[in-house]
């Protein structure tokens, strides 16, 4: 089992756990995955990360950014400026598939930005 956590955020995987295996949560609230939603959100999350790192150096200090990416049953947003970004998660429930649950997410900055590379990390450590 692979557990982390800081201020506002926290994430866990355990590949022994067949069905959900991932937990990600803030402060006061978490909620699991499968491997396939978690893969679907690593892809998502990198992308936004690489997205606003490509365009950071191009922003005011003034300005800020709102990057968005659909997949799948994900709809995701980084929002923010060229130092600090808040992470927004919605997965759309399934009515017509009992296991696919609906929920939405949050973390305010930094707490986002900790969480995100965080999951970055764990993937890559997970496909080694």
């Amino acid at each position: 089992m692979i557990q982390k956590e800081g201020p506002g955020w926290r994430l866990a995987r355990d590949s022994l756990r067949h069905h959900f295996s991932v937990m990600i949560g803030g402060d006061d609230w978490a909620f699991e995955l499968n491997e396939k939603e978690w893969v679907t959100l690593i892809s998502i999350v990198s992308e936004l990360i690489d997205q606003h790192q490509k365009l950071e150096s191009q922003l005011m200090p003034e300005e800020t950014i709102c990057l968005e990416i659909g997949r799948e049953a994900w709809w995701a947003c980084l929002e923010g400026d060229c130092d600090a970004w808040s992470l927004r998660l919605v997965l759309e429930g399934n009515g017509n598939d009992q296991h696919l649950r609906g929920f939405e997410a949050f973390w305010p900055s930094p707490a986002a930005q900790s969480i995100a590379f965080e999951m970055k990390a764990m993937s890559k450590t997970s496909n080694n």
